[in-house]
């Protein structure tokens, strides 16, 4: 299952700038999935759980916002949704050839909410001892 290895990666990548950025906790991910990307969502959410744990990310929350697959056409300029299966042949001029796919693969991770500001949990006072 390579949603596993994406998550993994995912995970390097944001503990990698949580940590330089000084954060204590990562509350949310949010990335960015092409319809096209071959990623199943609900496996990915599964994996990104487990590649969390014992890391500054554990307990995040994974949101997965779906790009639709869109594709052009160069002769014609006519932009339309792919749809599943991918139809790449153009519906204003009917070519093939001279059509590019312009949205739907995409994975990257979109933004990262942390906390950076002193956690209070972690913060106690001595307790006064009794005379």
């Amino acid at each position: 299952m390579h949603e596993m290895s994406i998550a993994m990666a995912v995970v390097a990548q944001v503990a990698e700038a949580a940590e330089a950025g000084g954060a204590r906790a990562v509350s949310e991910v949010r990335l960015q999935v092409g319809e096209l990307a071959g990623v199943v969502p609900d496996a990915l959410a599964f994996c990104f759980e487990l590649a969390c744990a014992d890391t500054v990310l554990a307990g995040a929350t994974l949101v997965t916002d779906t790009v639709p697959a869109r594709a052009g056409c160069r002769s014609c300029s006519a932009d339309w949704a792919v749809g599943m299966p991918p139809d790449l042949c153009c519906p204003g001029c009917g070519s093939a050839a001279g059509t590019e796919l312009r949205s739907g693969r995409e994975l990257q991770i979109a933004h990262v909410t942390w906390d950076d500001s002193p956690a209070a949990a972690h913060h106690r006072e001595p307790i006064p001892e009794e005379r």
